[in-house]
């Protein structure tokens, strides 16, 4: 019996592997499985799913971003072999891109705010990045790690600044694969996307291919954290205010509407502010149980998406992008140190504050 069972499971083991193989690391980007939510799509009767976004090769959804931006720089004849890719990023992005530059042979130089974490800085430059944090300032300012990174490629031959926020060669690499993974996966029933936005490309690029699909039936929303403009934009129906505070989340929220952005924003037809106490509870939850290590900007997602199935009602079907895993910011999320430094403490109920175990 036990050698029949064995047998079976080996057998049931080797279904479960896919017969083809895949070319390097820009090969396994994308295709990334869909996630049923149990405890929350319970909750709301919904089927509520998240996007396993960390899977990427790279660990995020930034991969596709940037083989995309690569890749259409190379298609446009804009980078030889042994050229230099510059970009502003404040981490995943940079990080997709390093993975890409060692793959295909490519220099990498990232500006980036140095406000980010130093797990991605430190796992930038073990990928052979050159990384060069800067002072984090707004937009607006010349000094601006962004205009830092587009003045650097100019000095340079054989160079390209990839402009992940507004060359959208970013969102058409969601609507090229992102929409369809979804959409087949879901078998054409999703009823609601909803993610964070900080270049705008998956939510452009998702939403469209969506909304193509269905023929407008699938409701597109975006999420916001505080410190971000988007949310009273789309409220308001197109007014953009002053930005003001700051959020815990890393690499979303803005303070304008990128070209990314622009190709869709009139199509989006609603948004959600989620708050850090919200994002910060969710990562716990998701680990207490779902058994997900997700990041901040993946637990404001997954917040968004529970609301979105609340409003929309029993029986949708919603979909969210978990962008990252926490391991990039572990020393800040699970640290209790960190969390009373940010007012956070208080948002975890006593039943999930046993994973705060860094001090």
């Amino acid at each position: 019996m036990l050698a029949v069972l064995r047998t079976a499971t080996r057998r049931s083991m080797a279904m479960s592997f896919t017969t083809s193989t895949v070319d390097g690391f820009t090969g396994a980007v994308g295709n990334t499985p869909l996630i049923y939510l149990k405890g929350l799509s319970e909750r709301t009767g919904c089927k509520i799913l998240g996007k396993a976004e960390f899977q990427n090769p790279g660990g995020s959804v930034k991969d596709r971003a940037a083989l995309g931006v690569v890749t259409d720089a190379e298609q446009k004849g804009r980078i030889r072999p042994g050229g230099t890719v510059v970009e502003g990023t404040a981490g995943n992005t940079g990080i997709g891109l390093a993975h890409v530059c060692r793959a295909k042979g490519y220099n990498c130089v990232i500006y980036m705010p140095d406000t980010q974490s130093q797990e991605k800085i430190d796992l930038l430059r073990m990928l052979g990045a050159d990384v060069r944090p800067v002072p984090a300032v707004p937009y607006e300012n010349p000094k601006n790690y962004n205009h830092q990174a587009r003045d650097f490629a100019l000095t340079l031959e054989n160079a390209i600044w990839t402009d992940q926020f507004d060359n959208t060669a970013n969102a058409h690499a969601h609507y090229v694969s992102t929409g369809p993974e979804i959409w087949e996966q879901t078998q054409g029933k999703v009823d609601g996307f909803i993610c964070a936005t900080g270049t705008g490309g998956t939510l452009a690029g998702v939403g469209k291919y969506l909304k193509e699909k269905s023929g407008g039936k699938t409701k597109i929303w975006l999420a916001d954290p505080p410190g971000s403009v988007l949310y009273s934009y789309i409220s308001s129906g197109g007014k953009l205010n002053e930005r003001s505070g700051s959020s815990i989340t890393e690499g979303i929220g803005q303070g304008r509407i990128t070209n990314n952005l622009g190709t869709f924003v009139k199509d989006v037809d609603g948004a959600l502010h989620i708050t850090d106490e919200k994002s910060i509870a969710m990562v716990y939850e998701m680990l207490d149980s779902e058994g997900l290590y997700i990041g901040a900007s993946s637990a404001l997602n997954v917040v968004a998406a529970y609301e979105m199935a609340q409003t929309l009602g029993p029986g949708n079907t919603v979909v969210t992008i978990l962008c990252d895993g926490a391991y990039r910011y572990q020393s800040r999320l699970f640290s209790k140190k960190w969390l009373k430094s940010k007012g956070l403490d208080g948002a975890l109920p006593d039943r999930l504050k046993k994973y705060a175990v860094l001090e």
